[in-house]
């Protein structure tokens, strides 16, 4: 089945402990689609400059990912550049130059308007609702968003999340979106207002679904390499939604393996600069690691 995603297409410059890396392939929709590609036929609505590589697109077009809604347009390509620390879960970000990003309209092209699933990235939630009046009828709405949207555009984004299914955010953005230092009371407060799913990304942590019906934990998944954690819930957002799309099976248990999927491809992403773990990544390796997650939180009965 396919799936739309809406967001960014950016050039990124990282440095962390263990390297650094300069104007690589970066963005929300990039690394959201690279990942949901192993599972589904992906649609990108995104925007770049006249001086974006020509080898990035060749790796998302051999990725068979569909860009007929990428927009290339005069100017400079979105840009952004941050460090870590010792602490990979934080990033501190050094630079962001919009530049052609800044006046993004996404525009739907009519082949993309059946998409069955759709990913709203986190761009501005007015430009998200606009995507949803131009998409006929999806059977499931997931959207992302952060901190800069919650304190410039909160009455906006609580409009959004009416017409969302699955929203994912990190710990700090669901306490900070619902105005509630508990985790559960905040959890329990944003349902309330749209979503059936919130999907809770806690980096090295794992992840936590929470539903009307209770509460699901994947583990994070100890690794040996971790050098950049840049677009690792964006890939954990396209594996959790490539899986669904692939299976197109909304049950709550197939939405739990998802979500363990989810964090086998956001475990992948961190091992190597921008994408370059995803370009050399098998569809073996990924069964394999979702057997480790499997085995890693299980356990017998007394």
């Amino acid at each position: 089945m396919s799936i739309l995603v809406v967001g960014s297409v950016a050039l990124d410059s990282v440095q962390t402990p263990f390297g650094s890396a300069k104007e690589v392939l970066g963005g929300s929709a990039t690394y959201f689609s690279a990942a949901a590609s192993f599972f589904a036929d992906v649609r990108v609505v995104a925007v770049v400059g006249d001086d974006f590589p020509e080898e990035h697109l060749a790796f998302l077009k051999r990725r068979s990912i569909d860009l007929q809604g990428l927009q290339r347009v005069p100017g400079r390509t979105f840009r952004w550049a941050g460090e870590y620390g010792f602490d990979l879960n934080d990033a501190r970000t050094l630079e962001t130059q919009l530049n052609v990003f800044a006046e993004f309209r996404p525009e739907i092209p009519e082949a993309y308007k059946e998409s069955e699933l759709v990913f709203l990235g986190n761009i501005d939630p007015d430009l998200q609702r606009q995507v949803l009046r131009q998409v006929r009828s999806p059977k499931l709405v997931a959207a992302d968003t952060m901190n800069f949207w919650i304190d410039r555009k909160l009455e906006a984004l609580r409009e959004t999340l009416k017409s969302v299914d699955v929203l994912l955010i990190n710990d700090a953005e669901t306490r900070q979106l619902a105005g509630e230092p508990n985790l559960v009371r905040a959890a329990r407060k944003i349902l309330d207002w749209g979503p059936t799913s919130l999907v809770i990304k806690r980096g090295e942590y794992g992840a936590l679904m929470v539903r009307e019906d209770g509460w699901f934990a994947a583990p994070g998944i100890p690794l040996d390499s971790v050098f950049d954690p840049t677009g690792a819930g964006d890939c954990f957002a396209g594996g959790f939604i490539g899986y669904l799309a692939n299976t197109m099976n909304f049950e709550d248990a197939n939405i739990r393996k998802a979500i363990v999927m989810g964090s086998v491809m956001a475990s992948f992403n961190v091992e190597a600069f921008s994408l370059d773990r995803l370009r050399r990544l098998t569809y073996p390796e990924i069964e394999a690691r979702y057997k480790a997650f499997k085995r890693l939180a299980q356990f017998e009965d007394l």
